[in-house]
Parts: C-alpha cells; sequence; structure tokens
C-alpha cells in the first residue's frame, strides 16, 4: 500500500470520528477560532499512537539485544531520573489535524442528510472558461510546457544516439516543442449572499451571541460547498439597524429596545441595491430572542416577509435563541402567520447542544 493510500485511510477514519462525536464538535467554538484561510485545525482525543513492540520469536536479525516480549521499543518517556510520583491513570493522546471547511461541509452534509441545493435563477446564464486538455506540437509562446519539450527533445537524443550521461546537454529544436491546448467549456454561473441580522438588545448576552457565531459557522460552511464565492453581509439591530463587519457582529452589545423591523428594512435596501434578485440566490438569517418593542412592528414585519422576502429570497430564516429575559414571542407569531409557507423556515435554539438540530432546520430543504 502506498503512502498516499495510507494517509487517505487515515483521513477517512478521521472524518468518520468527527462524524461520530459531531455535535461535540459543533457546540465547541474555540474550533471555529483555528481557522486559517479555508482550514480548520481540530484537536482529536483518544486516537492511540503507534509503535513498535518486541515480538514473541527470538529470531535473530536487525535490533537484536537485550528486550522482553511486549517492551516498547521507542523506550519509555518516563525512564531515567525525574520528579514527583508516577500516575496511575492512563495519559489522554491529542492529536490536532487539519481539515478544508469543504471536508467539514461534507462531514456535515452526511451526518445530517442534507439534500443537495439546487441554486434558483441564472440557470440559463452560462459563463465560459478555458480548461487546458493537453498538449499540441503548435502554439503560441505563452503556452510552451517545458517538462513536455524537455522530454521530447531527450527521447529524441536518447534515440539518435548522440545523449552523453558525463555531459547531459539537451538542447530542445522546433519539433521537439509542445504547447498547452485548451478548450472552452460553459458552465451554469451561480452566484449567492449570506445576509445574517442578529438582535444585540441587552437581553442578547454573549452565550446566545456565540451560539448564533457558531451556527453561523457552519451554515457558511454548507453554503459555500454549493456557492463558490459566497458573499456574507452582518446586519446588527436593537431600535435601529446598521451593517458591520463580522468581528463588530459577534461583539456588539447594546440595550434598550428592539425594533426589528429596522434590519429587515434595511436587509431590503441591500439587496435591491447589490443584489439583482434574478441573478443572485439570497439568504437572510434573522437571530433573536424573539423580544420585539411592539405588536404594531410585528406587524411590519410580517408585511415585509411577505411582500418582499417570500417571493425573492430562496429562504429567510428565523433562528430563536433562547433567553431568560427574551418573551419569545417574535416566534410564535411568525409559526402563526406562516404555517404553511415553505420558504420561512423557523428554528428555536434552546442551547448549544440543540445547534445541530437548528442547521438540519435550516439547511433540511435544500433551497
Amino acid at each position: 500500500m502506498s503512502i498516499k493510500e495510507d494517509h487517505n485511510r487515515f483521513r477517512d477514519i478521521i472524518k468518520g470520528k468527527i462524524k461520530e462525536d459531531l455535535r461535540k464538535y459543533v457546540s465547541q467554538g474555540e474550533m471555529i477560532g483555528k481557522r486559517e484561510n479555508e482550514f480548520v485545525k481540530i484537536p482529536l482525543p483518544q486516537i492511540d499512537i503507534p509503535n513498535f513492540r518486541y515480538g514473541p520469536k527470538q529470531q535473530g536479525g536487525v535490533g537484536q539485544g537485550e528486550g522482553k516480549p511486549g517492551d516498547n521499543v521507542n523506550g519509555d518517556p518516563q525512564d531515567g531520573p525525574g520528579q514527583g510520583k508516577a500516575g496511575d491513570q492512563p495519559g489522554e493522546h491529542m492529536l490536532e489535524v487539519e481539515l478544508s471547511i469543504d471536508e467539514l461541509a461534507e462531514i456535515l452534509g452526511e451526518k445530517l442528510a442534507l439534500p443537495h441545493i439546487q441554486p434558483k435563477g441564472m440557470k440559463q446564464i452560462e459563463t465560459t472558461k478555458n480548461r487546458y486538455s493537453g498538449l499540441s506540437p503548435i502554439g503560441p509562446r505563452g503556452l510552451r510546457h517545458f517538462r513536455s519539450s524537455y522530454k521530447k527533445a531527450l527521447q529524441r537524443s536518447i534515440a539518435a544516439g548522440t545523449y552523453d550521461a558525463k555531459n547531459p546537454i539537451i538542447v530542445p529544436v522546433k519539433e521537439d516543442f509542445r504547447y498547452r491546448t485548451y478548450k472552452q467549456v460553459k458552465k451554469p454561473m451561480t452566484k449567492a449572499v449570506v445576509i445574517y441580522m442578529m438582535d444585540v438588545s441587552g437581553s442578547m448576552g454573549d452565550e446566545q451571541k456565540e451560539i448564533v457565531r457558531m451556527e453561523s459557522f457552519w451554515i457558511n460552511a454548507w453554503l459555500k460547498k454549493h456557492y463558490k464565492g459566497l458573499e456574507t453581509r452582518f446586519i446588527i439591530h436593537d431600535a435601529s439597524a446598521k451593517e458591520v463587519d463580522e468581528d463588530t457582529f459577534f461583539k456588539t452589545s447594546e440595550s434598550g429596545g428592539t425594533l426589528i423591523s429596522s434590519a429587515y428594512k434595511l436587509c431590503q435596501q441591500m439587496i435591491e441595491s447589490d443584489y439583482p434578485v434574478h441573478e443572485w440566490n439570497i439568504y437572510p438569517f434573522h437571530f433573536s430572542d424573539g423580544d420585539n418593542w411592539s405588536g404594531e412592528d410585528t406587524r411590519l414585519c410580517l408585511r415585509l416577509l411577505h411582500e418582499f422576502f417570500v417571493p425573492n429570497c430562496n429562504v429567510f430564516c428565523y433562528g430563536q435563541v433562547e433567553s431568560k429575559y427574551g418573551s419569545g414571542q417574535f416566534l410564535k407569531d411568525l409559526q402563526k402567520e406562516f404555517a404553511n409557507e415553505e420558504q420561512i423556515i423557523l428554528s428555536q435554539i434552546e442551547s448549544k447542544d440543540k445547534i445541530l438540530d437548528s442547521i438540519r432546520d435550516f439547511l433540511g430543504k435544500g433551497k
């Protein structure tokens, strides 16, 4: 078995371990903090580290010497002088592995049996890209393939008997040169944006924001698997709304009342200004503890959802994060108004342990 096959087998084992304990990893915020570009470092406990041991047969050969069957060939790190009493419990082996965001999305999709997303719009609009497909004896200088040209010149030199191993100088001639060829490939062009909105009034504490942070990471991972170049925007609101960057989104704390419609109005303006609905796949997500300032503002929100968001977005997702200070009334109003509307997806997130269930609620319809 080759090293590459061994490595692939090891990664399959790692993915299986993460999939088995996915609920734990989804609820661990520190994992998200270990992002480097498109990769995440994940600590995996309880993976035995292999080592060599003496076998029972004393047949001589390499490695002869003192030792008994079962002795650790690598040596005991505790041998020799040291301080402190020896413990009687086995140590926990920690292994930090690096997986791509795409691999994590694949694990998430398998664990939750998520359907693949069917992008709306843009199916009739195609973009043309060049795909390099082979080599040719003619072509422009800029597409000359050095390695193939060199190999061709070497073959010619050996066949002609002019190759000198002691003085291996190869001079390609015109017929040796090889050039990369390409063909034009047409692909459907799909674009997508996720717009996150969050209530940052006083009743939304650090624990509630951490839940939103972790859930949005996994939502983004799944959507990026289907839309390369996914755009992400962030809106915070209390009694008024404003667009912020990602870091501010998760760290801002405000006090005072909550007017949810302020966020919905700003989101609508953002979509109308930057994301033509016939060209973009649009995913608004709103997170709140369900406290709105008044029934009048809730009725305005319902009207905006009916008139703008349902007709123009792939889905509109509302996640209500449990808070001991929030009434939770907004979720009840949405459930009553949109009981039979598939474009509105509602989820109640009672704790970090419920994040995985909420992700299934939001992404399980494949829209």
